[in-house]
């Protein structure tokens, strides 16, 4: 039974009604969800159609649950793979092209053989082509630009590059939940 209720996943909320993460979207298993209801840890804010029982209760599975416990997200953000796919929007830092994760490789702008070091501020989104291009050498002996400097994002930068991924898979009732801070158009 477990198995097939695997394809409701709740959307998490924070306290303030925003996701934790648009990218990777934050949900929980549908298990989680519900051990955190009845510890008095989220409130559920909409359901599916699918019901769970047991012998003393039966409950519609969440589809979306928000914290009762505010979490701060504007800590530093963790030096990941995905954090810098996204603030560079999956983007060859050096074509231009947009392209999926398995395309994309990272490139050391100062090569590590000339001292350079694995960090915010010489890591780029590369595709493999201009990757291996560049190789070995600087920007200048390759003639490769930057579209952009690297630099350490703020929480916030990578909270709004998340959010401008579409995602096509949502489930109605996370659409209210997901968009709802935009900006309105006049």
């Amino acid at each position: 039974m477990s198995a097939c209720l695997d394809a409701y996943p709740a959307l998490v909320l924070n306290a303030d009604f925003r996701p934790l993460s648009y990218y990777p979207l934050s949900t929980w298993h549908w298990q989680d969800a519900l051990k955190a209801y009845f510890q008095d840890r989220v409130m559920v804010v909409a359901t599916y159609d699918r019901e769970v029982t047991s012998p003393t209760i039966k409950l519609r599975l969440p589809s979306v649950i928000a914290l009762k416990d505010y979490i701060n997200l504007d800590r530093r953000p963790a030096f990941t793979r995905l954090n810098v796919f996204l603030r560079d929007h999956f983007t060859c830092q050096y074509c231009h092209t947009k392209l999926p994760t398995e395309d994309l490789t990272f490139d050391h702008v100062v090569p590590r053989s000339r001292g350079g070091l694995t960090s915010w501020e010489n890591i780029v989104t590369a595709c493999q082509s201009c990757n291996r291009a560049k190789s070995n050498r600087t920007l200048k002996d390759c003639g490769l630009q930057l579209s952009h400097p690297p630099k350490r994002p703020s929480a916030r930068q990578l909270y709004q590059s998340g959010r401008c991924i579409a995602r096509p898979d949502l489930h109605r009732s996370w659409q209210d939940y997901l968009y709802w801070d935009s900006e309105l158009e006049g």
